[in-house]
């Protein structure tokens, strides 16, 4: 068994935790309502920011080219293909994407970036591939059972999304994958340790922004902006 594959293992009862949450069976019965499809696209944009910048961070920590081509091809990604399924939310939501951009994040969100941020700026290599690898491998996932189960045709309000997530990303999680296995196979014992640190709070993290955006979460104690005259 690979290391990844040692990952998943262990992180199985929190992937089936995140395709029985209540926000993914609304993605599969098409009822989710428009407030927190909102939540869910404006906090969603904030991290897709971050994750860029990590792979930034990523790219300064390469020393070979073919890493730097891989983190850079996801960086692309993420501009010019991710959009897709934001665009079905904010469609069903009825309202543009440009709109639901530059908002504060919500607790669940913050603590997810600043985990991967912290481990961007502490860790090693292996260990930012560890950190970043459950976003898309429980996206994987969650679009490959929807379409087993859902088998979705174009009257699905979720179609697009589904499908995007069900058949566009395995590529992504395979390089990912394989490149956490290769750093693993040199890494010590105690790096090993903590890359399954990283993906299980990454996974818990995951579990959590599902959560935050079917509850609209927000900060304990609202308070007004300061303006600056």
């Amino acid at each position: 068994m690979s290391f990844s594959q040692e990952l998943r293992q262990q992180a199985d009862g929190i992937f089936q935790a995140i395709y029985e949450h209540p926000f993914v069976r609304g993605i599969a019965e098409g009822n989710l309502t428009r407030e927190q499809l909102i939540h869910y696209v404006k906090q969603d944009f904030e991290y897709l920011n971050a994750y860029m910048r990590i792979y930034g961070i990523a790219i300064s920590k390469s020393t070979s080219r073919e890493d730097m081509a891989v983190f850079n091809e996801q960086i692309s990604f993420i501009l010019n293909s991710e959009v897709h399924p934001h665009q079905n939310f904010c469609t069903v939501a009825g309202v543009t994407y440009e709109e639901m951009q530059g908002y504060p994040l919500a607790p669940s969100a913050h603590h997810y970036i600043r985990h991967m941020l912290t481990v961007a700026h502490e860790g090693s290599l292996g260990e930012i591939m560890a950190v970043l690898l459950p976003c898309p491998w429980t996206y994987l996932e969650i679009g490959r059972r929807l379409m087993d189960e859902v088998k979705p045709d174009e009257s699905h309000p979720y179609y697009e999304w589904i499908s995007f997530y069900g058949n566009q990303i395995e590529d992504v999680t395979s390089k990912n994958r394989e490149r956490v296995d290769a750093w693993a196979e040199v890494a010590s014992t105690a790096e090993r340790e903590r890359m399954i640190e990283h993906f299980m709070l990454s996974c818990q993290l995951e579990y959590m922004f599902w959560d935050m955006a079917y509850t609209q979460e927000q900060w304990p104690v609202q308070m007004h902006a300061m303006v600056l005259e």
